[in-house]
């Protein structure tokens, strides 16, 4: 049986050898010919007998593949009718032929509606006239193009009698026509193709839940195969693509846009920051008394930079927090040793330090520890988790950040990891139960993406952005400035006050060797010999950053990145 054959719900409508003598069986007598032959191809009112029902059908086929239905349907004084169209059709055991119907309404007393399963009609007595639109009614079968509907089905009294009328753009090529029980084979009382564009049919007498349908054969090219076949069991019908499934794919799509929009936009501050020209940084300030020193952007911290500029507290932040504090006289370095350092208690933590900075401080000289050696806090393991949170927590009161960077990639990846299960549980709940499975892949997808995007959703403000831009004035000084920039008498402090800054931003060699030439007592490192020669400084230093560094490390809560 050809695959676009209709049936009512898994019932075949017609056997293979019902259809091989279809011809045969369609009969005309003589009376009823002639009743046919001057039937009008417009709906008029319904013959029948007294106290029955009848109806008056014209179907038109139009040239975009819309087939306009008029039902003219007579009701006796006190008594109604209800008709259940079903929209979907099997036409084998794991497929339906979905119809769709638009645009139903009554005129005379009754209602029509449709849904997506079925059309309903429920009408008073007297005579009525319903209308609606049906999409999928034409369809390619081999080399033939068909139009098929059931103009009469679903009633739920008896019709006395249904004429039919079939219009279509050009001549018809023939027509078939099915009375009786869903899956019988008898023909109508009468089928012909009329004159020019016409197909006529009737049928005398059709019991309660009998149908009528009719089959056209058109010529080619006459309107698109608008037929749509849908999977109803198995994976292929729970992956089918429909259109509730195609909606919600189109929603994904959009929500996927307008987040890729957003993002764009937050990070294009970020992107021109970081690509337009440096605006010049003045970090070299004159006083009333005509020395020079220098002043970050913004009065921005060493650790706060390194946060900044790459949304993460790392070890290098750290260690350049380090260097500040000796280089602002609370801490001193000294060399203890080839590879072995000393911190010294200089001053005590006071208030002009930001809670990150009394973190550090406490971290490598608690209470009670005045002086400690490098190599003792490398078997000591540090505790930087104090000292992560107060950094993250200074950036976000600094308004630099609208949250904690961390802690909003970690909220996002989360919030993705968990959409993209609850996806695969109802893909496969849906799988099993051969619903719309696609809707569970969409939700994969949906929280797949926002887990992958969670790397890029800590956003700066529009201040974190200028200050990114001002970082790359400062990178720019430490890049481009020299010795003789700086009055000799200031060199020393401009040098020392520009260093931790030098090293969160990874230019710390480059800082080292433009002042290596310059005999300068170092007023935070070392005595004699270690601070006079900065030479030797600049040899020496590095392995003293590489070291601490390497301790830091050693607490596993912070990412390592080479200074």
């Amino acid at each position: 049986m050809p695959e676009s054959a209709l049936k009512h719900k898994r019932t075949p409508l017609f056997s293979a050898a019902v259809l091989k003598n279809w011809g045969a069986a369609i009969t005309c007598a003589a009376a009823l010919c002639a009743l046919a032959g001057t039937a009008s191809a417009q709906p008029s009112s319904p013959v029948g007998l007294p106290g029955t029902v009848g109806s008056d059908v014209r179907l038109k086929l139009e040239r975009d593949g819309k087939l306009t239905v008029t039902e003219v349907v007579s009701i006796p004084d006190g008594r109604t009718a209800k008709r259940v169209v079903p929209l979907r059709i099997a036409v084998s055991e794991t497929r339906d032929r979905v119809f769709e119907v638009t645009d139903a309404s009554v005129q005379g007393k009754g209602t029509a509606t449709a849904s997506p399963d079925e059309l309903v009609v429920a009408l008073e007595a007297g005579t009525s006239t319903v209308t609606y639109t049906v999409v999928g009614a034409v369809a390619k079968i081999g080399d033939t193009l068909e139009l098929r509907w059931q103009p009469a089905s679903g009633w739920d009294t008896a019709l006395d009698s249904v004429k039919v009328s079939v219009i279509t753009p050009d001549a018809p090529k023939s027509v078939n026509c099915l009375a009786g029980e869903p899956g019988t084979s008898k023909p109508c009382t009468t089928a012909e193709l009329g004159d020019g564009r016409g197909v006529r049919a009737t049928e005398i007498g059709l019991s309660a839940g009998e149908r009528i349908d009719v089959a056209v054969g058109l010529q080619d090219g006459v309107a698109p195969a608008n037929a749509r076949i849908e999977e109803t069991s198995g994976l292929a019908a729970a992956f089918a693509l429909t259109p509730m499934t195609a909606l919600g794919l189109g929603g994904l799509v959009v929500l996927l846009l307008a987040g890729g929009v957003l993002l764009w936009y937050l990070r294009g501050r970020d992107a021109r920051a970081l690509a337009g020209d440096v605006a010049p940084v003045h970090v070299l300030v004159t006083d009333s008394a005509g020395h020079v020193a220098f002043a970050s952007p913004d009065g921005v911290l060493p650790g706060q930079v390194g946060t900044v500029v790459d949304e993460h507290v790392d070890v290098v932040d750290v260690t350049a927090t380090i260097v500040d504090l000796a280089v602002r006289n609370y801490v001193w370095i000294e060399e203890a040793g080839a590879l072995d350092w000393r911190l010294v208690r200089r001053n005590p933590a006071d208030p002009s330090l930001s809670d990150y900075e009394r973190a550090v401080y406490e971290a490598i000289l608690p209470v009670g520890v005045d002086a400690v050696l490098l190599s003792e806090l490398r078997g000591r393991r540090i505790d930087l988790t104090s000292v992560r949170d107060a950094l993250y927590a200074d950036v976000v009161a600094k308004n630099w950040f609208v949250r904690r960077p961390d802690a909003e990639r970690s909220l996002w990846w989360w919030v993705g990891i968990a959409l993209a299960g609850l996806g695969v549980a109802a893909t496969v709940l849906l799988t099993l139960v051969t619903g719309p499975a696609l809707f569970g892949l969409v939700v994969v997808v949906a929280g797949g993406a926002l887990a992958l995007g969670a790397r890029w959703m800590p956003s700066r403000t529009k201040r974190g952005s200028a200050l990114l831009e001002h970082v790359r004035g400062l990178r720019a000084y430490l890049v481009s400035a020299t010795p003789n920039d700086v009055p000799e008498s200031d060199r020393e402090m401009v040098f020392s006050r520009s260093l931790p800054y030098a090293v969160v931003l990874g230019e710390s060699e480059r800082w080292l060797g433009a002042f290596a030439g310059q005999r300068a007592g170092l007023y935070w490192y070392g005595a004699g010999e270690q601070a006079a020669d900065l030479r030797r400084f600049a040899q020496r230093f590095p392995a003293f950053l590489g070291a601490m560094d390497g301790v830091l490390a050693q607490a596993g809560h912070l990412r390592l990145l080479h200074s």
